[in-house]
C-alpha cells in the first residue's frame, strides 16, 4: 500500500481537491490510503469559537460557512457535514452554560471535527470522480493513544488495531489525520500539524511501501525561505537529520513523525500538491554521499531559558537530578543543557 497525506492547504479549496482526486486516481494501481487534515483555517475556527462558547458568546457561523461553502463549490450537498455542526452547536451552548468546561480534553473533542468533516468532504468528492472512497475515523479505526491531550503518542497495540481496520475498508480509505483515542474512550489530538504523524503511524500500520506527504512546498529547503532567500529544496534527509529538523523549528513535518517509519524502515517522501512532478527531498535511513557538510538550517521561536545556580550544586551528587525532577513534575521539555561549575542553563 501507498500512504498520501494531504496537509490543509492542499484540502482549502475546490480547485485544490481537484487536484488532490487526480493525485489519487493515477496512484490507484499502488493502493492508496489517505491521510486528510482539516481544510485551511478549519482548526483554528474551531478552536477560537470555542474559547468564544466559554466566554458566553457561543457562534458556529464561521465554520457553518466555511464547510457549506466549500461542498458546495465541490458540487456536493452542503448538508453532508450537518450532524457533525450540529454535535458542535450542542458542544458550543454546554460551554457556554459551563464555562469552567473548557479543559485540554474539551479542546481535542471539538479541534477533531475539522478533520472529522474534512474526510467525510474528500471521500464523497472522490466517489463523484469515479473513485470508490470511504471516509474512515481514525479513532474509531484503532488509532489508540496515551492521553496526553494536545500532543498523545500512539500505544503499542495501536498499529496492529488500526492496520486492520484499514486493509478491511471499500475502496480508497480517507483517514483523519490528528486524532486518536485514550484508553478511557476520550478523543486525543496528537498536536498541531499531526497528520503527518498520523500518515506514518498509519504507514507502519499498513506495512507501506512509501509515505508521501504533501504540503504547499517543493520539499524541505536549506533554510526557512521566509527569512533567507533563496532557500533551496533538499534531496535527501537521514531519519536523524529530519527529526532533529522538525523537532527545532522546521515547519514542513511534525517532529513526531518519523519514529514511525524509523520502526518499519519505510522511506517518507515530501511532495507539493501544486507541483508534483517536483521530486521533493526524500527521508530514509541514509542520504548519499558528497554535497553540503549543512544540510539545513532551522530556528525556534519563544525559547525561555532558566539559569539555575547554587553554591550547593558544587560537588554534590543528586542535585540536577532533583532540578529536572521539577521540569518532569510539570511536564516541561527541556531542548538544550548547558552546564558550568556552579549553574545549569536549560
Amino acid at each position: 500500500m501507498l500512504v498520501m497525506k494531504f496537509g490543509g492547504t492542499s484540502l482549502g479549496d475546490a480547485a485544490h481537491i481537484g487536484t488532490v482526486a487526480s493525485l489519487v486516481r493515477a496512484r490507484l494501481d499502488r493502493e492508496p490510503a489517505l491521510v486528510c487534515s482539516a481544510h485551511a483555517g478549519v482548526t483554528d475556527l474551531l478552536l477560537d469559537g470555542a474559547r468564544a462558547a466559554a466566554a458566553g458568546n457561543p457562534d458556529l457561523d464561521r465554520i457553518r460557512r466555511r464547510e457549506h461553502d466549500l461542498l458546495t463549490a465541490l458540487g456536493l450537498k452542503a448538508s453532508l457535514v450537518d450532524p457533525e455542526l450540529d454535535e458542535l452547536e450542542q458542544m458550543f451552548q454546554g460551554l457556554r452554560l459551563l464555562p469552567a468546561g473548557l479543559a485540554p480534553q474539551v479542546l481535542d473533542q471539538i479541534a477533531a471535527y475539522g478533520e472529522r468533516m474534512s474526510v467525510k468532504a474528500v471521500a464523497a468528492y472522490l466517489r463523484k470522480r469515479r473513485i470508490p472512497a470511504t471516509a474512515v475515523q481514525a479513532d474509531e479505526a484503532g488509532l489508540l493513544t496515551d492521553a496526553r491531550y494536545g500532543r498523545a503518542s500512539p500505544l503499542p497495540k495501536a498499529y496492529k488495531t488500526l492496520g486492520s481496520a484499514v486493509r478491511k475498508v471499500k475502496g480508497v480509505p480517507v483517514i483523519t489525520g490528528f486524532i486518536g483515542r485514550a484508553p478511557d474512550g476520550s478523543v486525543t489530538t496528537l498536536g498541531r500539524s499531526g497528520s503527518d504523524f498520523t500518515a506514518t503511524i498509519v504507514g507502519r500500520a499498513v506495512n507501506a511501501e512509501v509515505v508521501l506527504i504533501w504540503t504547499d512546498v517543493s520539499g524541505v529547503l536549506t533554510a526557512d525561505p521566509r527569512i533567507v532567500t533563496g532557500a533551496l529544496p533538499v534531496e535527501a534527509l537521514t531519519y536523524a537529520e529530519a527529526s532533529e529538523l522538525a523537532y527545532y523549528g522546521a515547519k514542513v513535518i511534525h517532529p513526531a513523525t518519523i519514529q514511525p517509519a524509523v520502526e518499519a524502515g519505510i522511506p517518507v517522501r515530501i511532495k507539493n500538491t501544486m507541483d508534483p512532478d517536483a521530486p521533493g527531498t526524500v527521508i530514509g535511513p541514509s542520504r548519499p554521499r558528497g554535497g553540503s557538510k549543512v544540510t539545513s538550517i532551522a530556528s525556534k521561536r519563544g525559547i525561555v531559558l532558566v539559569n539555575i545556580t547554587s553554591g550547593r550544586m558544587l560537588g554534590q551528587s543528586g542535585f540536577m537530578a532533583r532540578g529536572f525532577d521539577a521540569f518532569r513534575d510539570h511536564d516541561d521539555v527541556v531542548d538544550l543543557i548547558a552546564t558550568s561549575e556552579g549553574s545549569v542553563t536549560v
